[in-house]
């Protein structure tokens, strides 16, 4: 695919990212990977991710906060406005963090394949 092509279809990709991103339930976090998974594209957690980074200018309302890595990591924190509100947004919905990481991740994962 070219550069031309790949930047056509971004703006899609995003809005089907975003339209996955809406639909986590409070309490709950997914991976990029599990996003990708469930668009049919496995291969694009890298994808995802630029497009939760792109998420605050683009659709501020989602909650970007309950997507992590498939570690649990908090590795979008560094994307809101201080380093510390990925967590506190996460420990408002219950959901225990530890050394930016979330603790015991299988107890509150949101697959979107499995659960919708």
């Amino acid at each position: 695919m070219s550069d031309q092509n790949l930047q056509k279809s971004m703006p899609d990709f995003y809005s089907k990212v975003y339209e996955l991103v809406a639909l986590i339930p409070s309490g709950r976090v997914t991976t990029y990977g599990a996003i990708a998974k469930a668009l049919g594209s496995a291969s694009s957690s890298r994808l995802v991710g630029i497009a939760m980074n792109h998420a605050h200018e683009l659709r501020p309302d989602l909650p970007v906060h309950r997507v992590v890595n498939r570690n649990g990591l908090l590795t979008g924190k560094h994307h809101f406005t201080d380093r510390f509100t990925m967590e506190q947004l996460l420990s408002w919905e219950r959901i225990m963090v530890v050394d930016d990481q979330i603790v015991d991740i299988s107890s509150v994962r949101w697959d979107p394949l499995l659960d919708l």
